[in-house]
């Protein structure tokens, strides 16, 4: 079960998947890429597909808000 961004870290990790950019927007953008090849694949459950999208979309929104 995902419940903060360390976690999805570490389920990408997990899959051998690292990403950094310098640019947080465009890493979360390709997480969240990942995170839906992952789950077409059948790779994630849907649950675990649904809380990393809601966990990326929560960063997403926290990084907005900082402009």
């Amino acid at each position: 079960m995902l419940k903060t961004f360390y976690d999805l870290l570490q389920l990408l990790k997990k899959f051998g998947i690292f990403i950094y950019t310098r640019d947080r927007k465009m890493d979360l953008q390709l997480m969240e890429k990942e995170v839906h090849e992952l789950h077409s694949w059948g790779m994630i459950d849907t649950l675990t597909f649904q809380q990393a999208i809601l966990i990326l979309r929560k960063e997403l929104s926290l990084l907005n808000e900082k402009k």
